[in-house]
């Protein structure tokens, strides 16, 4: 059978087919998105790369944005470390430590300022005796008085659990104990009123529950919500919160992030287009605990989708719009806020030695507004 195709066929053909190739190879001609792989802690600290992952995530053009949650610091040091991954939310002392060990990767900008808080069993506030809202809890001599009376009836140092020892926490903590004329060691066996030690801050709240159940005097100095996991279960006390030992212009300096010369060099729009998105969550973050209600629900719900351990309660204390104990703005570069943290804890011994901020610092990430 011969079939017979006219002029007017033959030009519907070969249309179809320009359309076709036209539209295969435009596909193909966009670029495909970057792989950014994100390490974080389970943290309210973290939170806007949460809210960001689940909603912005398919918005962007540049980055295919992952995230991976991380047990514990160590954890995420070494697996950062290893070029594996592109980014990391990190402490900022912690940063800079593995900063003097490698210098290949950069600062980029902040993930939060303040956000942690001093939390003391049942066996301390007998002696502290804290007013009842949060609010009034500051930072005055009390906890520190009964810290020094232990120390003197025991002979023994109070334990104080940190995320680890290079945390911004333990800078805090030095700071308070040291203008209250009490001395922080991070090593046991030493004449020190407070011994610093390392609990993953997932476990804080059982940390806090077993010596309370051996009588023994604790505490611990943890991110949020886990000072308000404590709280709101019933078995200890937030004490005080960092904003109001370490004051700052928008906050002091906490979690920083974090990426690769690789991945920067590489990967530069896609790292800058996560970054913009963080801000972006945390400016969502800001006006959900203002308006609360569905809005604040809704935040809720992301983060207890990745966080199993934050309560609906510790997550709504820790974004109190009225304590304002963490806050999401200003999440610029702040060389100045840095250096604040790094004179403190070279003083403090917790870190060894300085680096160079300017050349740590990446400014190209910045958003203008």
């Amino acid at each position: 059978m011969i079939i017979t195709i006219n002029k007017y066929s033959l030009f519907l053909l070969l249309s179809l087919f320009l359309l076709l190739f036209s539209f295969s190879s435009s596909s193909f001609s966009q670029p495909s998105k970057q792989t950014i792989k994100a390490l974080y802690i389970p943290l309210a600290d973290h939170y806007a790369a949460l809210v960001a992952y689940e909603r912005y995530r398919k918005k962007m053009k540049h980055a295919d944005f992952k995230i991976e949650q991380m047990k514990n610091w160590d954890l995420l040091r070494a697996y950062f470390q290893s070029g594996e991954v592109d980014m990391a939310y990190v402490m900022s002392p912690l940063a800079m430590d593995m900063y003097t060990e490698k210098q290949n990767f950069h600062w980029i900008g902040l993930m939060h300022r303040d956000g942690n808080a001093l939390a003391i069993n049942d066996l301390l506030n007998k002696r502290v005796q804290l007013p009842v809202q949060r609010k009034n809890r500051k930072p005055n001599e009390k906890v520190a008085v009964a810290l020094k009376d232990v120390y003197k009836e025991t002979g023994q140092s109070t334990e104080i659990g940190m995320p680890h020892l290079l945390a911004t926490h333990t800078v805090v903590l030095y700071r308070y104990l040291k203008e209250h004329g009490l001395r922080l060691s991070l090593m046991p066996n030493t004449n020190a009123e407070v011994l610093a030690i390392a609990v993953a801050p997932p476990k804080s709240p059982s940390f806090i529950k077993a010596k309370s159940n051996r009588a023994t005097p604790a505490a611990f100095e943890q991110s949020l919500p886990w000072a308000d996991v404590v709280e709101t279960g019933g078995f200890g006390k937030v004490a005080w919160y960092s904003k109001d030992v370490m004051p700052w212009k928008h906050g002091h300096v906490e979690c920083i992030a974090l990426a690769t010369n690789e991945a920067i060099k590489h990967k530069f729009q896609a790292i800058k287009e996560v970054m913009h998105y963080i801000r972006k969550a945390g400016k969502d973050i800001e006006k959900a605990r203002k308006q609360g209600g569905d809005k604040l629900e809704a935040i809720v719900k992301i983060v207890r989708k990745h966080i199993k351990g934050h309560t609906r309660k510790a997550i709504i204390a820790s974004l109190d719009p009225k304590l304002r104990v963490i806050n999401y703005q200003h999440l610029n570069i702040d060389e100045a806020g840095l250096r604040q943290i790094m004179d403190l804890a070279i003083e403090g011994n917790i870190l060894k030695k300085t680096i160079d901020i300017k050349a740590f610092a990446d400014h190209r990430f910045d958003s203008k507004n």
